[in-house]
């Protein structure tokens, strides 16, 4: 991995001062390591319908794609506003599923120092469409 999962969570603390986050006053950011080396990040974007809300992660991958990388090796999350790491949600846990393997590295963290850091697979263990796709390639 061309960076540390330290710097690559920095990117997500500074992705996480972008966020649009009126009504909760939750900002997330995110970095997604493309496994070209390339960085991309996403924050958070609310919306007043809040199921239209977009998830710092997904808007990551969103952007990613758009600029042609397909296959990541790792995420970090910044929730800054939060004394505690707070993980994917199971949205954004399926959609880094599509594109990222049961190994990569998943590394997150709020406010505090802690941090916590696994893998996808650990995070989504039972990723039966992922398993489909495979065998079925």
């Amino acid at each position: 991995m061309p960076c540390t999962l330290e710097e690559l969570f920095a990117e997500a603390r500074k992705a996480a001062a972008f966020a649009y986050a009126p009504y909760s006053r939750f900002r997330v950011g995110a970095a997604l390591l493309g496994a070209d080396g390339r960085i991309f990040t996403g924050c958070n974007v609310e919306n007043r319908s809040f199921g239209l809300t977009i998830c710092a992660e997904r808007g990551a991958v969103m952007y990613a794609v758009s600029r042609g990388c397909r296959s990541f090796t790792a995420i970090a999350i910044a929730a800054p506003d939060s004394p505690v790491p707070v993980p994917p949600c199971g949205a954004c846990r399926q959609v880094l599923s599509e594109f990222m393997s049961p190994d990569a590295r998943v590394y997150y963290g709020g406010s505090s120092a802690g941090r916590v850091d696994l893998t996808l697979g650990a995070l989504y263990p039972f990723d039966s469409l992922h398993d489909l796709a495979v065998s079925s390639a």
